[in-house]
């Protein structure tokens, strides 16, 4: 894939100072917001904020797997990051790892019982949190917006995702 370098060029289109805002903005909330969301989660059931998210996304397929490659994509992690905690979680009998067997390189990664129950468990105090420090604190209109802004750019990045994986240009 060929790109130009804005830089090299010297056309760096360098940001207004409310884009400069608005991306700030939205680093630190989500760095903030993340934090307080964690050690909620935490406290409360013992479960990270990403172990919560691998749960959820497994919760919501049809059989409570999916191939990892799948759900590292649905989460937009690595895939060594996704192969550490996927073992750790299931160290801990909250996913199981199976051998796909319509191709051995591939592997599925499945919800347990034990994975189930903990975020049956910690969804309702989850959800409260995420109510009072985020969605409660907003109005419709502004979350709507919201909803809208993240459609958009993760439209986006999709696209140059699975540019990049396909090889082809954007």
């Amino acid at each position: 894939m060929t790109t130009t370098d804005p830089v090299a060029e010297g056309s760096v289109r360098w940001l207004t100072t409310e884009e400069q805002s608005a991306w700030r903005g939205l680093q630190r909330m989500q760095a903030h917001l993340a934090g307080v969301l964690n050690r909620d989660l935490s406290a409360r059931s013992g479960l990270s904020l990403p172990d919560y998210t691998v749960l959820v996304v497994l919760s919501e397929q049809p059989e409570g797997r999916m191939r990892a490659f799948e759900l590292g994509r649905e989460l937009g992690w690595e895939k060594s990051r996704l192969s550490h905690h996927v073992a750790r979680m299931a160290e801990r009998g909250l996913l199981s790892r199976e051998k796909c067997p319509s191709d051995q390189r591939g592997l599925f990664v499945s919800l347990t019982p034990l994975g189930r129950t903990e975020l049956e468990r910690a969804a309702p105090g989850h959800v409260e949190a995420v109510r009072e420090n985020f969605v409660d604190l907003l109005t419709p209109h502004q979350l709507r917006s919201l909803s809208e802004i993240a459609d958009r750019v993760v439209e986006s990045l999709g696209e140059q995702c699975r540019n990049e994986t396909e090889g082809s240009l954007p």
